[in-house]
């Protein structure tokens, strides 16, 4: 997706992990993930620079889907798609 896209998404569960250091981004959004409804967007806001590839891989390993990443001024938002 390109970033109008990632902007126009309806956020269904914003994890804000800015200023935590790996790998506590994924870990908060694993413990996040059963509060996003199936088809719902999960927002993921990191200053880590590892929190995309690890989200990525993740999201491979679990079958959700990652729709995409957009800078910030400080930190990266990260989105993806519960499928499961």
């Amino acid at each position: 997706m390109n970033g109008g896209e990632l902007r126009a998404l309806t956020v269904a569960k914003l994890i804000d992990a800015r200023g935590t250091a790996c790998p506590g981004p994924m870990l908060e959004a694993k413990r996040a993930m059963g509060e996003c409804p199936v088809g719902g967007v999960m927002e993921v806001q990191s200053s880590d620079n590892g929190t995309i590839s690890d989200i990525q891989r993740w999201c491979r390993k679990m079958g959700h889907d990652y729709l995409g990443d957009l800078e910030n001024d400080g930190f990266w938002s990260v989105y993806l798609l519960r499928k499961v």
